[in-house]
């Protein structure tokens, strides 16, 4: 056994979860052996369509994911989706081979542990073949309690070192440990939420494994519930939840937050995106924020109290503390919340002269597709119409690859999230620009035979530069019509074009079927004028 080889089962050994990555001769042999080792490898057609599919893997699954990459070009390759997971704390190893020590001329070679720390990634690297495995202990260990994204880097040189003799036996790596709130800071939350008359929680990406405790305190002090978009649908079916605040906010939902007295922020940044740019805060409520990360306090906007904390550990402490009451829970909200949802929100049908109202299409498909599913969301003007209109079962329904707000990380994103919950439908909200740029990995999609319904709102435009600059030049963001349909049966995906919504009887037809692989909609959607979540940040 060689270094290479080693790596890749003390990896296995670990227990990593799928491996996503291209294969080249830098990382063959350890890519392999991972495989030796039980790990599922799934084989990408570009690096960065690999990197956006650990990254949701490891969202949706819990479990450190692993991307597997050639040195030099294959790293740089896989940079936006590397970034993308390194901004949002997903615990995911990269696995890239490096230039040899001495090969100081290589065409490959790059400061690849400078690159990893540019893009927030933390840089590891297997120094030797007597540290190897406990190199790769580090590296898993720091991806896996601390949540972050760890590039480990494997030079050819070392690969090719023989294994010194070591025992099979590897130290268990729990997951991170729960951070107990100081008790004068719940105390104090306490206090906060006693003497609010309309709380409102809403909850981050920190929140995504406390529904109960969080819907417990909230019933338990009469606060209503929402999120960010990152954490939409973990108070799925809930009376009083509000759904997803900020630019995705339906009208009742931002009302009511703007209503509160008191907001606390549960494991959410209180970004720019979530409150409206401070729009949807009250000057008048009271803001808390319960984070594990104390940099994250009050890093935004100025908070009235910050904890330190785990949510759930912290939200368990409160409730032991907190009376009950009625607070905002009153019969009247939550007949306000019932029939205010994005889907019941009356508009006015644009559909006309072969493009439909991308509204009008979001809500006809809600009403098509399965309750169990899985949305993937890529980046664009049309981001908020599957966000807001795609009803979801759980948080582990909805994947939002929004850190780094590029474009074309959807599809990668959709194929991850499926393979995560191959028990739910997957389904991707995605523009014509991001589709474009990820189209390869639909050949990724059918070797896999993943029943991914593709919606791809099309305005032959990159729709945000459109009504950003209003009446500029828009030719160099405007596009002659692709019949992306046609496009995605050479592939071997099902393709059907909707121009109105009688067009969607070929989407039933798919539904009634064998759903063997992949159907690709190419909606030809009608401007109705611009984008409302990224209007008011235009503004800004």
């Amino acid at each position: 056994m060689n270094v290479a080889e080693l790596v890749g089962r003390t990896l296995a050994g670990l227990g990593v979860g799928t491996a996503f990555g291209v294969v080249g001769s830098g990382n063959f042999e350890v890519t392999n052996a991972l495989r030796a080792g039980g790990v599922r490898f799934v084989a990408a057609r570009h690096e960065g369509g690999a990197a956006s599919m650990a990254d949701a893997y490891a969202r949706i699954s819990g479990k450190v994911s692993v991307l597997s990459l050639h040195q030099g070009c294959g790293l740089t390759n896989a940079v936006t989706g590397i970034t993308e997971a390194a901004k949002s704390r997903t615990p995911m190893l990269v696995l890239t081979a490096d230039s040899a020590g001495a090969s100081v001329l290589s065409n490959f070679r790059i400061d690849q542990d400078g690159l990893a720390a540019a893009v927030g990634a933390v840089p590891e690297r297997v120094h030797s073949a007597e540290s190897a495995v406990a190199d790769t202990v580090r590296a898993f260990r720091t991806a896996r309690q601390q949540r972050r994204t760890v590039v480990l880097n494997l030079p050819l040189d070392v690969q090719a070192q023989p294994a010194p003799a070591t025992s099979d036996r590897l130290p268990p790596i729990p997951g991170p440990a729960p951070v107990r709130p100081d008790p004068t800071a719940v105390t104090e939350l306490a206090r906060l939420l006693a003497q609010a008359d309309r709380p409102v929680f809403i909850a981050g990406r920190g929140a995504r494994a406390s529904r109960e405790p969080l819907r417990e305190l909230a019933s338990r002090c009469g606060a209503l519930l929402a999120t960010s978009a990152v954490a939409n649908g973990l108070f799925h079916d809930d009376p009083f939840a509000l759904g997803i605040s900020g630019g995705f906010a339906s009208p009742v939902a931002a009302e009511l937050i703007v209503g509160a007295d008191l907001v606390v922020g549960w494991g959410c940044a209180l970004n720019m995106w979530t409150t409206r740019h401070g729009k949807l805060l009250s000057p008048h409520a009271k803001l808390v924020q319960v984070d594990v990360d104390q940099a994250a306090l009050g890093a935004h906007r100025p908070i009235d109290l910050g904890v330190v904390g785990d949510v759930t550990a912290t939200a368990s402490d409160v409730l032991a503390a907190t009376k009950e009451r009625e607070g905002y829970r009153t019969s009247e909200v939550a007949a306000r919340i019932a029939s205010g949802r994005w889907n019941d929100v009356e508009h006015e049908d644009l559909s006309r002269d072969g493009r439909i109202d991308p509204r009008t299409l979001s809500k006809l498909l809600d009403e098509l597709l399965p309750e169990a599913r899985i949305v993937s969301i890529d980046s664009g003007n049309f981001m908020g119409y599957p966000s807001a209109y795609l009803s979801v079962p759980d948080e582990e329904g909805f994947c939002f690859t929004q850190a780094f707000q590029s474009i074309g990380l959807g599809l990668g994103t959709a194929i991850g999230a499926a393979l995560a919950r191959p028990d739910r439908l997957p389904v991707l909200g995605t523009g014509d620009g991001g589709f474009h740029m990820a189209v390869s990995e639909l050949d990724t999609a059918v070797r896999l035979g993943l029943p991914l319904v593709v919606v791809v709102y099309n305005d032959a435009a990159y729709g945000a530069e459109i009504h950003h600059f209003g009446e500029a030049d828009m030719t160099t963001v405007r596009f002659p019509d692709t019949d992306l349909a046609a496009l995605a049966r050479g592939f071997g995906c099902d393709g059907v074009t909707v121009r109105s919504a009688e067009d969607l009887f070929a989407v039933r037809e798919w539904l009634a079927g064998p759903r063997r692989g992949p159907l690709v909609i190419d909606a030809k959607i009608a401007d109705d004028g611009g984008s409302w979540w990224l209007a008011e940040a235009f503004r800004h």
